[in-house]
């Protein structure tokens, strides 16, 4: 009998569970972020003005943003996501075509991880990033030429080497939400190319393929940012052309629209957006590069909280942390 995608089994030559990502039998590793790095840690890569900055918080307190380290070729407009260890960044806007890691336990720089799949000159940039822990799946996003793509690739986080074809979008989409659990990772609204869009989609991470239906969020618009736990995935500001402050959710393992949740302490698109089980945060923001971090208790709804600031006035779309949905 054929082994199914998500299937889990117990070797008994090892004494570690797995879990069958679709192509082969991967080892769950059992450890938090209090073990990794003493809580969960969120992160803001590629940070526009002046510089190209990278920053982490810890997100079970409050306050001010840290610096963390420097890619080891300038970027923005990257896309990141993570497992428990290690972040995957994508190559944004700066004439790179190389992903980056970064171990998210250290304040050190980036490693070149490999090449886009993409055969794109200036780069991959403004795409959508989702994890389960083992993939890093990179979906949409634009190389300067093709304004929004549909490609999805995917990276095995673990590893080094170049992305790999996953599938297409059927909407294609740059500047999108992103949420993740353990077997599904969604894209909610963003920039189509000529239009905004507020479809939501979906895709079984551990799998290969397209991406599916899930619903809609409210207004259609771009540079919305999302993040998740396990269950909730909450999506927050927007540009349509009006710039809002309303933060929405969805649950992961349904289908359907998305939900008033409350309202972000300021008006704001292109957030780095980062979670823990517990809290959503959004930190940064165009337009007029904010400072401001705000966050949510993500299994209640209300608004935004005010949570510190960045260093600098900026914004990015480059949201992860060692505590996210996928995880």
């Amino acid at each position: 009998m054929a082994v199914k995608a998500g299937a889990l089994r117990f070797n008994t030559d090892s004494n570690k569970l797995e879990l069958y990502d679709g192509n082969q039998w991967t080892q769950i590793v059992a450890t938090s972020p209090e073990a990794q790095t003493g809580g969960t840690r969120g992160f803001a890569f590629g940070c526009v003005a002046p510089t190209y900055n990278n920053y982490y918080i810890n997100i079970s307190s409050t306050g001010d943003a840290i610096d963390f380290g420097n890619f080891s070729s300038s970027r923005y407009f990257c896309s990141a996501t993570s497992d428990r260890t290690r972040a995957v960044v994508d190559s944004g806007e700066g004439g790179m075509t190389t992903k980056q890691y970064f171990t998210m336990a250290s304040g050190g720089g980036g490693t070149n991880f490999g090449n886009v799949r993409y055969e794109a000159s200036n780069g991959h940039r403004a795409a959508g990033a989702v994890s389960n822990g083992i993939r890093a799946v990179f979906a949409g996003g634009d190389d300067f030429v093709t304004y929004s793509f549909t490609d999805i690739e995917y990276v095995t986080i673990q590893s080094t080497g170049n992305a790999q074809d996953f599938g297409d979008l059927y909407t294609a989409t740059r500047l999108t939400a992103t949420g993740n659990s353990k077997t599904r990772g969604i894209f909610a609204g963003g920039d189509s190319g000529p239009a905004v869009t507020n479809v939501i989609q979906f895709i079984t991470t551990s799998t290969l393929g397209n991406s599916a239906d899930f619903g809609d969020i409210s207004v259609a618009r771009q540079g919305v940012s999302g993040c998740s736990n396990s269950t909730r995935m909450v999506m927050a500001g927007g540009q349509s052309p009006t710039i809002v402050n309303t933060i929405e959710y969805i649950t992961i393992a349904t289908l359907g629209d998305a939900l008033d949740f409350g309202d972000s302490t300021t008006t704001k698109y292109i957030s780095a957006a980062s979670s823990s089980p517990t809290r959503g945060v959004w930190a940064g923001g165009a337009p007029g590069n904010q400072n401001v971090i705000d966050y949510v208790q993500i299994a209640t709804t209300g608004n935004a909280i005010d949570f510190g600031d960045l260093l600098e006035n900026t914004y990015c779309n480059g949201g992860t942390s060692n505590g996210h949905g996928g995880l």
